[in-house]
């Protein structure tokens, strides 16, 4: 399990599972020559994105970032079409850390897609319960509303399945939230009109996590946006606007999907001065 800290904050990512997803799709119009150059492809054109969990220990709470692709939640059709050769261990990574799904005490959503929300809920006695019990999930106002009434574009990834048993536990917020002291959600819209990114600082050092803006450290060109996007000119201005602030703050910028990278340190000309590899078997 790979960690990271900052002053007093410790990040720790958990496994969540694994889609295999187009690249043509993650890569919008960017040509496969050129983004497959920068991340791995294979022969059905499918690139390989965790979803993996990130665990944030600060001022004695512990705070989950996202939820994974949860387990038991994806039919067999499912399962094939977004390639998942591997579904959530969520217990067991909190068990390793000497913690268990009730000892989390919020749970933030950077947007509710799928491949995000699945591991909210699982299946217990034919009936979909709560993952976190304990926890109050937060996620922007925008995107609460479409998750319960999507469109007839977003029905395909925000589904009744991963908000209905937690309905109660959650808490929305219109443009920024102080989840604790040093760890803030900002709405960016653009992957999903509702969608938030995470800023967490410590110590003097800072974390970055741009979700699904930058999915992966091949999406960092701020032009190399997601097909799957909403609304691609926020994303593009969104993507300037933070990766700019990050790199001029020396941050680290943390990922979700990444299948090679936990986090990356660029400098103010782009360059990587520092990485966190993940973990292969």
């Amino acid at each position: 399990m790979e960690t990271l800290k900052i002053g007093q904050t410790k990040i720790s990512w958990l496994n969540g599972g694994v889609t295999n997803l187009d690249g043509g799709a993650m890569f919008g119009v960017v040509p496969k020559p050129l983004w497959s150059k920068k991340y791995p492809v294979n022969e059905l054109n499918q690139i390989e994105l965790r979803t993996d969990p990130i665990l944030i220990q600060k001022n004695g709470l512990h705070i989950l970032l996202d939820s994974g692709i949860g387990n038991g939640k994806l039919n067999e059709k499912q399962l094939r079409n977004f390639g998942v050769y591997e579904q959530s261990s969520i217990e067991e990574s909190l068990k390793a850390l000497g913690l268990t799904v009730t000892d989390i005490d919020i749970v933030i959503m950077t947007h509710m897609h799928f491949d995000h929300a699945c591991g909210l809920t699982k299946w217990k006695n034919d009936k979909l319960v709560s993952v976190f019990p304990n926890a109050k999930i937060v996620t922007s106002s925008i995107e609460w509303e479409e998750m319960r009434n999507p469109n007839i574009r977003s029905r395909n990834t925000y589904w009744k399945e991963n908000w209905e048993a937690v309905e109660e536990q959650v808490e929305t917020f219109e443009s920024s939230t102080v989840i604790t002291e040093g760890v803030v959600m900002h709405h960016t819209g653009g992957h999903s009109d509702g969608h938030s990114i995470v800023i967490i600082e410590d110590g003097g050092e800072m974390l970055v996590h741009m979700a699904d803006l930058m999915p992966t450290h091949a999406h960092k060109n701020p032009l190399w946006v997601l097909a799957y996007d909403d609304y691609p000119m926020d994303s593009i201005q969104n993507k300037q606007k933070w990766i700019q602030y990050g790199q001029s703050h020396q941050a680290w910028f943390i990922f979700y999907h990444d299948a090679f990278y936990r986090g990356i340190k660029w400098n103010d000309e782009g360059a990587i001065i520092d990485r966190i590899e993940r973990k292969r078997d």
